[in-house]
């Protein structure tokens, strides 16, 4: 990892890399934008290096964490891309059933850190699920680039209903109470906001930084939201208002925070958009608004 420092990077070079990281410019328009910023001793391959994410240095709960009980299973998702494949997580020690969570994640597949946040969950006390909409395409192929590449060949309400069909397969998961939770973050975030759309027992949503339903969306909403969002991500921000208005014209119920200074993919810990802070204290709302909803 480069030893360039968050408090070194301009801004701008921040909003680059969301434009990259969403498919709005290519990997050769990213390195090209990105020489304006290589200054000072500053090359373009050190700026792109340590704007990538790192998944070796920052994984939280690792895979065989004898705390947990962890699986790869398989479940129909019969309106979306038939098959997929999923992480099922939840204590080891657990004596009674449990809350269920869904893991959605960003716009490139079940990475290892959304996979690392399904552990998470589960070590919380939840039984959590993080499949991978990628799995009609062979599923997270290792890299991010080529996920984002291979997620955006995919429609991406067929991948709702994928998740929606997680759903379906943790109500019937002996281990779950069935109460069940999403949680999302980007694109997942979307996914979050649009499941509590369109699942009428949805017990809690909590979107993370994503895109909002529209209007006429809105009064279909049951499930009581948390939503999270950073300051300085003014592109998915620009739809907030008009959702926080529409949640209060339907009497919906709602918390969301704004946190300052954070940019989009604040949570995530694996690149240096992450803001430590930020991320833990909406990651301990997350769970005790969990813990509220779905015990």
């Amino acid at each position: 990892m480069s030893e360039l420092k968050k408090e070194n990077i301009k801004q701008e070079v921040f909003d680059l890399y969301d434009d990259y990281a969403h498919n709005r410019i290519d990997r050769r328009e990213f390195a090209q934008q990105l020489s304006t910023y290589a200054v000072g001793g500053l090359t373009v391959a050190s700026l792109m290096s340590f704007l990538m994410p790192d998944y070796k240095g920052n994984i939280q709960v690792k895979a065989d964490d004898p705390r947990l009980k962890t699986e790869t299973v398989t479940y129909q998702s019969p309106k979306g891309g038939g098959s997929i494949k999923a992480q099922l997580a939840m204590p080891a020690d657990a004596k009674k059933k449990l809350g269920g969570i869904i893991v959605v994640h960003e716009n490139r597949g079940l990475n290892p850190y959304i996979a690392d946040v399904g552990r998470r969950a589960a070590l919380a006390g939840f039984v959590s699920i993080a499949p991978d909409a990628l799995t009609p395409l062979g599923g997270y192929p290792g890299n991010d680039d080529e996920g984002r590449a291979l997620q955006s060949k995919r429609n991406r309400d067929e991948m709702l209903e994928d998740f929606i069909a997680a759903y379906d397969f943790l109500k019937t998961n002996n281990n779950c109470n069935g109460k069940i939770g999403v949680v999302g973050f980007c694109f997942g975030g979307w996914i979050s906001n649009m499941m509590a759309v369109r699942i009428p027992g949805l017990a809690a949503a909590v979107p993370f930084y994503g895109g909002q339903p529209t209007a006429e969306d809105v009064p279909k909403i049951n499930a009581p939201l948390l939503l999270h969002y950073g300051e300085l991500d003014t592109r998915v921000n620009e739809g907030w208002p008009a959702y926080e208005a529409a949640l209060k014209k339907n009497n919906k119920v709602y918390q969301a925070y704004m946190y300052p200074n954070a940019n989009h993919g604040f949570h995530n810990d694996t690149t240096p958009r992450y803001d430590k802070a930020a991320a833990e204290l909406a990651w301990k709302r997350t769970i005790d608004f969990f813990s509220q909803k779905l015990a």
